[in-house]
């Protein structure tokens, strides 16, 4: 008898102890889930250029693109849904389905396939009787008259879906420096100069309409000044094979894009 009273008062002291336990751990405040965070647009977010990629499902996302970094720097929750070739109308279609009250932070980079600059280039590169400067004054024309339209419905929509997020707007590196230093893709330094050119216009353009929306804009053009196709540190990949990686920031390019955006979460 004495070893079964023993036993019973063994185990409701047990039993009380496990409930004082159960207890302070309940009274203990909870640890906050990291910000949720949604990274939208083209190529330039996505990472083509870096040369691995999470999944071969066409948008080319890396793990070296500066969505992952920053994320992982800042311990958010990431939903990336930037993918390769996505243009305005992309974004607003195909990529603004994880966005809620609860998104705390917002990054977008599009226009420049709205802008048409992969076909430009391509056209500029290619060997004399050709030319691009029709070609480059059509973009031109587009991004004043056609893009500040489009970039105000996709950032009306943005701001609608998430309403309390801080919203990024991330815009483009010039690409060029003058020089020519790739034998398959001889561009002038006249067509070097006038698509850089068109980039000033274009992130000029995408600047002010974030601006207006209220939405912070993280300009990459003075980080990447001196490392641009051809400079002695390519932030930014020449033609390159395959031809995806070409004129696009490598992993050093997306390093400093990091460095840009991650100040901005907070």
């Amino acid at each position: 008898m004495r070893t079964t009273s023993r036993l019973r008062w063994a185990g409701s002291t047990l039993l009380t102890a496990l409930a004082v336990i159960l207890t302070v751990i309940a009274a203990l405040p909870a640890h906050a889930a990291g910000p949720s965070y949604v990274a939208l647009g083209d190529s330039y977010s996505s990472g083509v250029g870096t040369r691995s990629y999470l999944a071969d499902d066409g948008c080319y996302r890396s793990q070296y693109a500066y969505p992952y970094k920053a994320a992982a720097a800042i311990g958010a929750s990431l939903s990336f849904q930037a993918c390769s070739g996505a243009r305005t109308y992309d974004v607003r279609d195909k990529q603004l389905g994880s966005l809620s009250a609860g998104t705390n932070f917002v990054t977008v980079s599009v226009g420049g396939n709205d802008a048409g600059f992969s076909s430009i280039i391509t056209q500029c590169a290619k060997p004399w009787p050709y030319t691009c400067w029709g070609d480059i004054d059509k973009a031109d024309n587009f991004i004043r008259g056609t893009l500040p339209g489009r970039l105000d419905e996709l950032y009306g929509l943005i701001r609608s879906k998430a309403p309390n997020a801080k919203v990024i707007v991330v815009g483009y590196p010039l690409l060029f420096n003058g020089e020519t230093c790739n034998a398959l893709a001889r561009l002038s330094a006249g067509e070097q100069s006038r698509m850089n050119t068109t980039g000033d216009l274009l992130d000029d353009t995408i600047r002010g309409r974030a601006q207006a929306h209220g939405f912070t804009f993280v300009d990459p053009r003075s980080a990447f000044n001196v490392h641009r196709v051809c400079d002695d540190v390519e932030w930014i990949n020449g033609l390159s094979s395959p031809t995806t990686e070409s004129y696009h920031p490598n992993r050093d390019g997306h390093v400093a894009y990091t460095g840009l955006v991650r100040p901005q979460l907070s």
